[in-house]
């Protein structure tokens, strides 16, 4: 069994949805991050009643791994992206600020593809949901993969959408949606974040 906010997305309340089983499109592998790093400290805030444990992120520190298998069928390892910006971006179609989000970030990520960028898109729709999710994968400049649990692996559970964790070049988490000033993308938040590390600036 597992929990999944519905309805209202980017901080506005949620309702909660109990639902079973859970719909994996591939395997996911986390690696907590290391510790004594310097760096932000960010504990995953949110808990219900034990089910998913906190994960502890730290700016700077080795960003944990994930595994996922793409729409299309492709393995996406982000250990394998190592030398490349990488922006997980997890959505879900019933979320309307990530229906906003997933364009602009879609235009940045095809725009800077040729430095460097990679996004990965990930849907924690249900699986009787997956037609819908195929649709909006098909107007995106960048993989999809369905995650089908709130939990994601060393990231934790992902309590609010849209929500968006950033992988520097030498693999560090540069950035994550539970410190960040800004809950969504905007082609300004995109420009001062991801922008320098484009740019080699860490």
């Amino acid at each position: 069994m597992w929990l999944q906010k519905c309805a209202r997305c980017a901080g506005v309340p949620f309702r909660w949805t109990l639902m079973a089983g859970a719909f994996v499109a591939g395997s996911i592998s986390a690696a907590s991050a290391a510790e004594g790093a310097v760096g932000i400290s960010t504990a995953h805030p949110a808990r219900v009643g034990g089910f998913f444990a906190e994960a502890r992120l730290t700016i700077g520190a080795p960003a944990p791994s994930l595994t996922l298998t793409t729409l299309d069928g492709r393995r996406v390892s982000t250990d394998e992206l190592r030398g490349s910006v990488v922006i997980l971006a997890f959505w879900a179609t019933w979320c309307e600020p990530c229906r906003t989000e997933l364009p602009i970030l879609s235009a940045y990520a095809k725009r800077h593809a040729g430095e460097g960028l990679r996004v990965i898109g990930i849907s924690l729709d249900e699986p009787d949901a997956i037609e819908a999710v195929r649709k909006v994968a098909a107007t995106l400049d960048f993989p999809v993969a369905v995650l089908g649990s709130a939990y994601a692996g060393g990231y934790g559970r992902i309590w609010k959408l849209p929500a968006s964790f950033t992988i520097d070049r030498q693999g560090r988490l540069a950035d994550d949606i539970w410190s960040a000033d800004e809950p969504m993308w905007t082609e300004r938040r995109l420009d001062r974040v991801i922008g320098p590390l484009l740019g080699g600036q860490i």
